[in-house]
C-alpha cells in the first residue's frame, strides 16, 4: 500500500480539464507521486485515449463502489451527480491503493514543482484542510449575503451534533482535501456500521462530505490532526 496518492474522479464533460491537470502533475511531480482518475465505466475507454502515454492509472467509479457491498448501486445511480461523485471519493480509500490521498477537482492545475513533504510528514500523517472559513465567510458578508454564513452554520451543526460537539464551525476545504484511511475507517466502524448506515446515507442526510470526514477526525482521533490552509487557490 502506497504512503501517499493523488486522486481525482471525473466524468467525460471534464475530459479536457483532465488531460491539463495530468499534465500539469507530469511536469511538476518531483516525488513521482502516483496519479489515479476514476470514471464511470462508460467513460473509461474515452480517457484510456486521451490520456494514452501519460502517468496516471485510470479506475472505473464502479470498482470503487463495489469495495463496500453495503453501498447500493441501483440507489447511487438514482441521485444527482453533485452527490454520488461525494460518495465515490469518499470511498476511494477501500481499494487499497494507498493509506491518504489527496483528492482533487479536475479543473486543478499544478503550476510550480511539488513534493511528498507537502502534504504529508515522514511518518505518514497528512496535513489537513481545517480553518474557519473567514476569508470566504468575509466576502459574503461585505456583499451582504447572511443566507450563505446562515447555511455554513447550519450545514456545520447538522453534522457536529451527530458527534456531539459544540463550538465553532470549522470548514474542510473548499478544494482538494488530503483524506486519510484511517479517518475513513474510524467513521465507517464508529458510527455508520452501528447505526446501519453507509456513507450514501451520511451523504443524503447531509451532502457534505468534507465535513463528515473533518468531524469524525475530531471525534475519534485515528490520526495526528494537523491543520493546514488549503494548497489551491
Amino acid at each position: 500500500m502506497k504512503p501517499f496518492v493523488l486522486y481525482c474522479k471525473s466524468y467525460r464533460t471534464d475530459l479536457k480539464r483532465v488531460v491539463r491537470l495530468t499534465h500539469s502533475i507530469q511536469k511538476h511531480n518531483r516525488d513521482n507521486i502516483p496519479f489515479y482518475v476514476s470514471v464511470p465505466q462508460l467513460d473509461l475507454a474515452l480517457f484510456e485515449e486521451n490520456l494514452q502515454g501519460l502517468k496516471v492509472e485510470l479506475l472505473a467509479d464502479e470498482f470503487i463502489i463495489a469495495r463496500n457491498p453495503d453501498i447500493d448501486p441501483v440507489k447511487l445511480a438514482g441521485i444527482a451527480g453533485s452527490l454520488s461523485q461525494q460518495v465515490v471519493k469518499s470511498e476511494f480509500w477501500r481499494t487499497g491503493v494507498s493509506i491518504s490521498y489527496m483528492c482533487l477537482d479536475s479543473d486543478c492545475i499544478f503550476i510550480r514543482p511539488f513534493y511528498q513533504h507537502e502534504f504529508i510528514t515522514a511518518d505518514g500523517t497528512p496535513y489537513t484542510i481545517m480553518d474557519e472559513a473567514r476569508d470566504l465567510l468575509h466576502i459574503v458578508l461585505a456583499k451582504k449575503k447572511t443566507k450563505v454564513i446562515e447555511d455554513f452554520h447550519r450545514e456545520s451543526r447538522e453534522v457536529q451534533q451527530e458527534f456531539g460537539r459544540n463550538g465553532k464551525h470549522y470548514n474542510y476545504g473548499p478544494n482538494c482535501p488530503i483524506w486519510d484511511r484511517r479517518v475513513w475507517a474510524s467513521l465507517a466502524n464508529n458510527y455508520a456500521s452501528p447505526r446501519g448506515l453507509s456513507f450514501l446515507d451520511l451523504v443524503l442526510k447531509s451532502a457534505n462530505e468534507q465535513r463528515w470526514y473533518g468531524e469524525a477526525l475530531l471525534k475519534y482521533r485515528a490520526i495526528a490532526l494537523l491543520p493546514s490552509q488549503p494548497f489551491f487557490k
